[in-house]
C-alpha cells in the first residue's frame, strides 16, 4: 500500500506546459483551418494590377500559414517536453568540502 501511495505521487507530466502547448497546438490547427479556407482565387482576364494584387495576396496568405505551422509546431513542442520536466521538490542543497590547511 506504501509503493503505490509513492507511485501515485510521482508526477510525470508538468501539467503548465502541457496545457500551454496544447492550447498552442489547438490555436495553430485553427488558425491554419481558418487561413486554407480563404485562399484568394484569380479570374480570366485580370489587369495587371489585380494581377499584382493577387500575388500579394497569395504571399500574404502563404506567409500566414507559415506563421500558423510554426505555433502548432512550437506547441506540439511544449507538449513533447512536458512528459520529460520535472519539478524538483526542496531546495538544492551543494556540497562544499574545505580544504584542511
Amino acid at each position: 500500500m506504501m509503493e503505490f501511495n509513492k507511485f501515485q505521487r510521482m508526477v510525470l507530466v508538468n501539467k503548465k506546459i502541457l496545457a500551454g502547448g496544447m492550447s498552442m497546438v489547438i490555436v495553430g490547427l485553427i488558425l491554419t483551418i481558418n487561413i486554407n479556407a480563404t485562399v484568394p482565387v484569380g479570374q480570366a482576364g485580370m489587369t495587371d494590377e489585380e494581377k499584382l494584387d493577387l500575388m500579394l495576396a497569395e504571399q500574404e496568405n502563404e506567409d500566414y500559414n507559415t506563421l500558423a505551422g510554426i505555433l502548432f509546431g512550437l506547441g506540439f513542442l511544449l507538449v513533447l517536453i512536458s512528459f520529460g520536466a520535472r519539478r524538483k521538490k526542496g531546495k538544492p542543497i551543494k556540497k562544499v568540502e574545505k580544504k584542511a590547511e
